[in-house]
């Protein structure tokens, strides 16, 4: 369901996912894992709408066809995505929003590692938050909801205190798990997301405005 103008939104704590939330790597990641379904004869139409929203080796252990050194596989495509950041650019209205933001009130969690999320964030112009959390440090990466409970301790907040922000099912049924509100980020595919989830199209239909007692104030215009 689509948030309407001037929905008033309260947390404690705002927990972002990283691409397709705060920056759109969309097409450099559909290129590189498309290039390598093709060499190895998987059928790029399954892939694609299971791919986004989890860890690379996860994605990687779960397509890799009978044969296939996953290992190499994998340690393939982190470099070609690591070396890669060209055309990597900001969500709308994630620059400005994370901006307005006190810093103490977000974080970001995402699958990526460290290395892949920091060159990622640094094209588009983001400077990672200190509490991040990225995928080489849970257990379990999403839909578990291991990552966003970890996000909430780091911010000292209980999970259903927080608001993840997120675009890939994976994810929102990782937020939704952990217990927390979660919107989704739609971008140009509403339809791709569940009729009972929040969405909203982008990051310019939010308004900071205030931060009050340990409670941010949003609202949606």
């Amino acid at each position: 369901m689509r948030l309407e103008s001037d929905t008033v939104i309260q947390t404690r704590a705002l927990l972002f996912d990283m691409d397709g939330t705060l920056i759109d790597s969309r097409v450099l990641v559909e290129k590189i894992w498309k290039r390598w379904c093709d060499e190895n004869g998987l059928d790029w139409h399954y892939v694609l709408p299971r791919l986004h929203g989890v860890r690379m080796l996860d994605s990687v252990r779960r397509f890799a066809p009978p044969g296939v050194d996953v290992n190499a596989a994998y340690e393939r495509l982190y470099n070609e995505e690591v070396n890669d950041v060209e055309g990597i650019v900001p969500i709308p209205g994630a620059l400005e929003l994370l901006a307005a933001l006190p810093q103490e009130t977000w974080t970001i969690v995402t699958s990526a590692d460290t290395t892949l999320a920091t060159g990622r964030l640094a094209a588009a112009g983001i400077v990672p938050p200190p509490l991040m959390v990225t995928g080489e440090i849970v257990t379990d990466g999403k839909p578990h909801p291991e990552g966003y409970l970890l996000g909430a301790k780091r911010m000292g907040a209980a999970p259903e205190d927080c608001l993840v922000f997120e675009d890939a099912k994976a994810g929102i049924d990782a937020g939704r798990a952990a217990g927390s509100r979660v919107i989704a980020i739609a971008g140009d595919h509403p339809e791709e997301i569940a009729d009972d989830v929040e969405w909203i199209a982008d990051l310019t239909a939010l308004r900071f405005e205030s931060y009050k007692e340990g409670v941010v104030t949003l609202r949606v215009v």
